[in-house]
């Protein structure tokens, strides 16, 4: 980073009869931060960008306790990376921004922000303003939206569930566990259409879908469960009910505790005797309550100020036949409560029966040693679903819940803007050569921005070329012809090592993923042209 302006640096020298001591000594500072935020936004796009596509390459990350990931997902790298320069934690930000928005293309937005700005660094070669490059750069942004939208994308049925699986599927084959694509792929797309209206629903909220990861087993015992999925285990009572009543209590079966720290002092045994009688009664007055409204399940939120559950209680309900889940998470309730279709209970007062759930059957079961609990025959179910997903080792096993969130997030893509798109590059090079063209007719500052523009299009297919171990500048000189004849689905197929016609190969993709990565990608370069300076604030 540029050093900092002393204060004497903005007034100018005195004596002497030379021209160029009147001028100011920091002219040059807005041009070093400038590229300065530069070459640091492009050191971080570098390092990722051989983990674009299906034989990119994967990065092993280690953290400060000594954890271990593997992964080339774009957002969990840049997220788990120690950047400190401002410009490149834009850059995570960024990943972030596509992350939160299409899901997919994490990667693809932060090679495609560095190829753009290196195409504006040679164009601030070239003598032109920062805000005119930003402003020409949004143009070509937008026209290449507007592109994918209406000529390049076509238009999908979401009741075409084989299209759906084939995009998630594409999605997956850049993963670790590409493998299991073809088993990953229908439960994502199955995962999502159980908790939307296809008809009516322009969104969906993943958080109705939840994801449980049991260590042991391989990714080919992933399955998309029947009712509700629990991680925590039986504590007290039976292990399997059948006609399940089922109460979710958000208060303790323990003693109170005193407002103020105090101590009791007791003499004798007799005292003692009176307060054990008093919490036993205490105990016994709620379980009794608990059992008179017909409840035989009982699922307790985890507490914070005391133990939810005690010896005595836990007791106290195992005889009285009733299956007792403890610490369940407070992020979880609202997830519980939507797909039994009841209400938490947060007093005794309001521990009634029709605030009880109905279930067929809560039963407690083993996966590789770890104990969970399946909730099936909800009476009234809302829209969620449980996926359990299993992995031999902790590495593969985030892994695939990385991967599978990906797969659900295209299609969620989707349903938000219903079109797809080719492949393989083929977009990216399809925009290219239009964007060319139409450079070609406009005059002065945009026609320049237009053909850097369309220049940086191409590190897409470029980059999946030069991971893919193929000629790179031959592969893209090809493609770039076939697309000016006409061939606007020629992309790279890159397990049979050429250019084909990706459509026709299944190699698939949202459209909304290369509209958000574009739109993306240019805001972030036309935010960095704009900055001149950097202050440091002290507090």
């Amino acid at each position: 980073m540029a050093p900092a302006a002393t204060p004497g640096a903005r007034i100018p020298a005195r004596g002497g009869g030379d021209s160029s001591n009147k001028v100011y000594q920091d002219r040059q500072k807005p041009q070093e931060i400038r590229n300065s935020n530069m070459i640091a936004a492009k050191a971080v796009a570098d390092a990722i960008r051989t983990s674009l596509g299906p034989r990119g390459m994967d990065k092993m990350i280690q953290d400060g306790k000594g954890e271990v990931t593997i992964t080339n997902d774009g957002a969990t790298i840049l997220k788990q990376m120690n950047v400190l320069h401002p410009a490149a934690k834009m850059l995570v930000e960024l990943s972030k921004a596509q992350d939160t928005e299409a899901g997919d293309g994490t990667t693809t937005v932060v090679v495609l922000a560095g190829a753009i700005l290196e195409a504006a660094e040679k164009l601030l070669q070239k003598g032109l303003h920062p805000t005119q490059i930003a402003e020409g750069f949004r143009s070509a942004g937008l026209a290449c939206q507007e592109m994918v939208r209406k000529e390049l994308a076509t238009p999908l049925d979401i009741k075409d569930i084989a299209m759906v699986q084939k995009c998630a599927s594409t999605s997956l084959n850049s993963k670790v566990v590409s493998q299991q694509s073809s088993l990953l792929a229908p439960i994502a797309q199955e995962a999502v259409y159980r908790v939307i209206d296809q008809e009516h629903d322009t969104n969906v909220d993943l958080k109705d879908i939840k994801v449980t990861t049991v260590l042991g087993g391989t990714v080919e015992d992933t399955e998309l469960m029947e009712g509700l999925l629990l991680r925590q285990r039986v504590c007290a009572g039976p292990k399997r009910i059948e006609k399940a009543k089922i109460g979710l209590i958000q208060f303790c079966i323990s003693p109170p505790k005193t407002d103020m720290d105090m101590n009791i002092i007791i003499n004798d045994y007799t005292q003692m005797d009176r307060v054990l009688k008093e919490e036993r009664n205490y105990i016994l007055n709620i379980v009794k309550k608990i059992k008179a409204s017909g409840c035989n399940v009982l699922l307790i939120q985890k507490s914070i100020l005391r133990d939810a559950l005690n010896d005595l209680s836990q007791h106290f309900l195992d005889k009285l036949k009733i299956l007792t889940i403890r610490d369940v998470e407070r992020e979880d309730v609202e997830f519980v409560c939507k797909s039994l279709g009841c209400r938490p209970i947060a007093s005794l007062d309001h521990f009634t029966a029709e605030n009880l759930a109905s279930a067929e059957l809560v039963e407690e079961f083993s996966a590789s040693g770890t104990k969970l609990v399946k909730i099936n025959g909800t009476a009234n179910p809302g829209r969620t679903v449980s996926i359990l997903v299993r992995g031999s080792n902790k590495l593969v096993l985030h892994e695939a819940e990385r991967s599978l969130h990906d797969a659900l997030c295209v299609v969620r893509c989707l349903v938000k803007e219903r079109g797809i798109i080719a492949g393989g590059g083929a977009p990216e090079i399809e925009l290219s050569v239009r964007l060319y063209q139409k450079a070609l007719e406009l005059t002065g500052v945009d026609a320049y921005c237009y053909k850097a523009f369309s220049e940086a299009l191409e590190v897409i297919p470029m980059t999946l070329a030069e991971n893919a171990g193929m000629p790179a500048i031959t592969t893209v000189t090809q493609l770039r012809k076939l697309h000016a004849d006409g061939n606007k689905s020629a992309g790279l197929n890159i397990k049979k090592g050429a250019i084909a016609n990706i459509m026709d190969d299944n190699v698939v993709q949202p459209s909304l993923i290369t509209i958000s990565a574009i739109n993306l990608a240019t805001e972030f370069v036309a935010a960095i042209l704009k900055i001149d300076d950097i202050v440091n604030t002290v507090r």
